[in-house]
């Protein structure tokens, strides 16, 4: 039997490859630390483009360099992008990235540095920058089926009002959308400490869930034991966090879970900035807890729209995913209203129950797919931050 979800819409932007997207991003990306300032300089030469200026890209190797080209690649490849011209100090990795986008159908090019120059090539890259403009202004949006949209999700400066509204409405969310066709991701490895026993028992599958716990147990072992001086306070939880009222990081993973609902199960698990490929379902990425880089990280991956739960309030947006704030916390509404897409406090007044929450997000999502600014957007947060796994050679 068809829901009251089945039959919803929005107007999106089809690409080459069958994707939607919900904005059309000309983007300028740098592929390393030094053609930063070519990127923004194209991009204030062409009014419609956007540079994504990052620290990295240098003298990186192994699987650090891998998950590096993934995050360019697949920011690039993202269906919010329309077209996209790389710039990179040498060649041979500018026509790697470019390669990788390509693979979409949609328009891009690279340019170097070495033995152009900066002008030469902000000039080059300008000009193409200008035909990438006027190709992605004469898109037009079609109306899409809600089952289209790829919806990612983490939170950020929890509180107890996170756990208690925000997450579970975005849980709630999932719970409808899921089943109706959507993909959706979640993350944070290190945020599910202490809760993990749950989450591994959330796979769809006992098979899904050995790897889910092996790749969270690495972790663990590899990173936060092998490192820590004591303990993890005032990093999990954050001070923000304990200021909220969670003291430890137990209490913060069984709010985090909450995003994922009451049904929903994730199908398989991915690398950072890897695109899922299990089909339509929920996934878990292997990601930091720091809300830019999460949030980086799941864009590459493809996904178009972002429902972020937050307590005390955090302002994170991103340059080519509209990112939603949710808050439960009536303070946040009235000291951070601008940064509040939807406001659930009422389900802390008991004025309004999770599963109004969750339509209410349903909504602004679907708003937000039709073109609606996000309050980050609106705000002007555009904090796109790589992930580094090691030091450089």
């Amino acid at each position: 039997m068809a829901s009251k979800y089945s039959n919803m819409t929005f107007n999106g932007y089809r690409r080459d490859n069958g994707r939607v997207g919900v904005r059309n991003h000309v983007v300028i990306l740098p592929v390393d630390d030094i053609s930063n300032a070519a990127c923004e300089a194209v991009a204030n030469n062409i009014k419609g483009t956007l540079a994504l200026p990052h620290a990295y890209g240098r003298l990186q190797f192994g699987e650090d360099l891998d998950l590096h080209f993934r995050t360019m690649i697949g920011t690039g490849a993202n269906p919010n992008v329309a077209a996209c011209v790389v710039i990179g100090i040498e060649p041979g990795w500018t026509q790697k990235i470019v390669d990788g986008i390509a693979k979409t159908g949609k328009p891009v090019a690279g340019f170097s540095i070495e033995q152009n120059g900066d002008l030469k090539t902000i000039m080059d890259a300008s000009r193409k920058a200008k035909e990438f403009v006027h190709y992605a202004t004469e898109l037009q949006r079609e109306e899409c089926s809600v089952s289209e949209l790829w919806v990612s999700t983490k939170c950020g400066e929890s509180d107890t009002t996170t756990g208690l509204g925000s997450c579970p409405t975005v849980g709630n969310m999932y719970d409808k959308l899921l089943p109706e066709g959507i993909y959706g991701c979640f993350g944070e490895t290190s945020e599910i400490t202490g809760a993990e026993h749950i989450c591994k028992q959330r796979a769809a599958t006992a098979e899904v869930g050995e790897r889910w716990y092996r790749m969270w147990k690495a972790y663990q072992d590899e990173v936060i034991e092998a490192n820590k001086v004591d303990d993890l306070s005032e990093s999990q939880p954050t001070k923000g966090n304990i200021e909220g009222g969670l003291t430890t990081i137990e209490e913060k993973a069984l709010g985090n879970l909450e995003k994922i609902g009451r049904t929903s199960r994730y199908i398989d698990i991915l690398e950072p900035a890897e695109e899922p490929k299990s089909g339509h379902g929920l996934y878990f990425m292997d990601t930091s807890s720091a809300a830019a880089e999460c949030v980086t990280l799941m864009a590459a991956g493809g996904y178009v729209v972002h429902t972020f739960p937050t307590g005390q309030g955090n302002v994170i947006g991103n340059p080519i995913v509209p990112v939603i704030k949710i808050t439960a916390n009536p303070r946040t509404v009235r000291t951070m209203g601008e940064h509040v897409d939807v406001d659930v406090s009422g389900i802390l007044r008991r004025e309004m129950t999770i599963d109004d929450a969750g339509d209410a997000l349903i909504d602004m999502i679907v708003r937000t797919a039709n073109g609606r600014n996000t309050a980050a957007e609106a705000l002007g947060h555009r904090e796109f931050v790589m992930t580094k796994l090691y030091r450089s050679a």
